[in-house]
Formats: structure tokens, C-alpha cells, sequence
């Protein structure tokens, strides 16, 4: 492995937080990686990290030599990248991940678009609900519904989401609509657990919670809509999730003043600027329609309503 490999095993291992995720990324095994991290340490007489049988983690050493390297290979790719005229032109596979009601329901109709639109693009998508490591699984973009921390990655926010609690015009006349959260304790709910075992407390503004009733725990969030839909009890849900509903008449918004803050919506992506162009013009396009989206603008949930 010549030394400008090496810099790039070293700069992989960095990112992936271990020789085997590294390897697998570079197309190599563990074994291959870790040799060039024990050439390079001892090219330079220091050490680049700390090992341990669960964790690989940067010395200060190390950190002061990512910080140096990075930028040199990140030009020489935008170059190689140029020449080749992929940073130009989008083109290649995409990989883009996303929770999976929403990804459904929302990003891909944006994908089928956009492949109209890229036809030297290919797309592989992963809609799952849960927190998917973009690095760690060879993903390009991410739809994030969250709150993000700080990280690497570049976040583009194109909306955000009302929390709602819902419940059918059935069972509302039949046990009467709550107006404060202290009244859910009389009635009964579908709560949402993602080990369907606990179901995630319900939160409210000024630091409200609530324990309603739980008659049926599920980890789908599409089986609590269609739960509530048939009277069943209240459900807690993203406003995506009941959109349809709600506009169809099949479930109501209830306890609207006591709703925390909307949960914000973001395309996230690591390089920023220097992201391949299949990757720049996806976020592009996606932007442009996610952030026309009525429900991520705090509408379309009204019957009759889906603007």
C-alpha cells in the first residue's frame, strides 16, 4: 500500500471509529488497514490512536495530523473528482435513508423525480426507523426528523413537524374530548414503544406528562393511526403521520394548546460544498419540494384542506 493509500486508511479510521468499518469502506480487509495505521505510526514515530477491544479513538497526536491530512486528500479527490467529471455531473449511485413512514410517504416520490430528472443517477434508499450512522453504512444523505447535535455533517432544515394527539369523531362523543393533559388519565390511548414493551411518555408544554390508559402498545406508528382511526383510544403522532386523516375526517387534533414545539426537519449530508454533484443536486431538489410541503409548514391538517 503506497503512503498516499495509507493517508486515506488513516483518515477512514478516523471517520469510522475502527479498522473493520474502515476496511469495509475502502474495499479491504481489517487486517490491510490496521498494518498501514502500524506502518504509517511508525513512518512517523508517534502514536495516531488509542486501542482498545471495543474502541479506536485519536491520540492528540493523531487529532493535529487528521486536522492536516484532511483538507490535502478532500483537494486531491475534488481534483480527481473533476478530472473524471463526477463533481461536475451527477452520476453514480446515491444512497439515501430516511424514517420509514416518511420516507414513504415523502421522499420517495421526490426520488422518482428525481430520477427523471438524473438519469445517469441510481438510487438505493433505506427507509428505517432508526438512527442510521452515514459513514458506518455507506449512506450519502439522511432525512433527519429530530433535534441534531453537532456534528461533521452538513444539515439543510426544510421544515418542521406538529406533535399531536388524535383521536376519532367516534370516540370523542363517546368519552368526551380532553382540554388538559391532566385528563388523560381517564382516557384510553395506543402508545408507541419501539420494543413494543414501554410506550414513550406522553410530553406536553410547561413540562406536562401524561399517562393515559395504554390499550394497546405497538412499535408502528402506522397501526396506532389506524387504531385510533377505529375508535380504539387517542394516539400520540407526527403531524405527517395523521395528515391524511385528519384531512379525510378520520381523526381530530385534540389538547392543540399544550403541543410542544414542532420537531424540526433536515436533509443532512457530510462534505458540504465538497459533496459529489449527484449528492449537491439531490439536496437541491429535495429542499425545493420538502420545503413546500404543506405539513412540514404546519398545514394541510384540516378537512378539506391540503395546502
Amino acid at each position: 500500500m503506497d503512503h498516499l493509500e495509507t493517508l486515506r486508511c488513516f483518515v477512514a479510521v478516523a471517520d469510522a471509529g475502527g479498522f473493520a468499518v474502515a476496511g469495509r469502506r475502502l474495499g479491504c480487509s481489517a487486517a490491510a488497514v490496521t498494518r498501514a495505521i502500524a506502518a504509517l505510526e511508525a513512518r512517523l514515530s508517534v502514536l495516531l490512536f488509542q486501542r482498545s477491544t471495543r474502541w479506536v479513538r485519536l491520540t492528540e497526536a493523531g487529532e493535529r495530523f487528521l486536522a492536516d491530512c484532511r483538507p490535502l486528500l478532500n483537494d486531491l479527490h475534488e481534483a480527481e473528482q473533476a478530472a473524471s467529471g463526477a463533481q461536475a455531473e451527477a452520476q453514480g449511485l446515491l444512497s439515501i435513508t430516511a424514517p420509514q413512514m416518511f420516507g414513504i410517504q415523502h421522499v420517495a416520490p421526490i426520488v422518482q423525480g428525481f430520477l427523471q430528472a438524473q438519469p445517469r443517477v441510481q438510487v438505493r434508499t433505506l427507509f428505517v426507523n432508526r438512527l442510521v450512522h452515514l459513514l458506518e453504512e455507506d449512506m450519502d444523505v439522511a432525512v433527519r426528523i429530530a433535534q441534531l447535535p453537532d456534528s461533521g455533517l452538513t444539515a439543510v432544515q426544510v421544515g418542521a413537524l406538529r406533535r399531536l394527539v388524535v383521536a376519532s369523531p367516534a370516540y370523542l362523543a363517546e368519552h368526551g374530548e380532553p382540554h388538559h393533559p391532566n385528563e388523560l388519565g381517564a382516557h384510553r390511548a395506543i402508545g408507541f414503544s419501539v420494543d413494543a414493551r414501554t410506550p414513550t411518555p406522553w410530553k406536553f408544554k410547561d413540562n406536562l406528562t401524561a399517562q393515559p390508559q395504554f390499550a394497546w402498545i405497538s412499535n408502528s406508528n402506522e397501526v396506532d393511526i389506524a387504531a385510533a382511526e377505529t375508535g380504539v383510544g387517542l394516539t400520540r403522532c407526527l403531524a405527517y403521520q395523521a395528515a391524511a386523516s385528519l384531512r379525510a375526517g378520520r381523526l381530530r387534533v385534540v389538547l392543540a394548546d399544550y403541543e410542544l414545539p414542532p420537531v424540526p426537519v433536515h436533509i443532512v449530508y457530510p462534505a458540504g460544498r465538497r459533496a459529489p454533484a449527484k449528492v449537491r443536486a439531490f439536496v437541491e431538489f429535495a429542499r425545493e419540494r420538502l420545503a413546500a410541503e404543506p405539513v412540514l409548514r404546519g398545514r394541510g391538517l384540516v378537512r378539506g384542506q391540503s395546502r
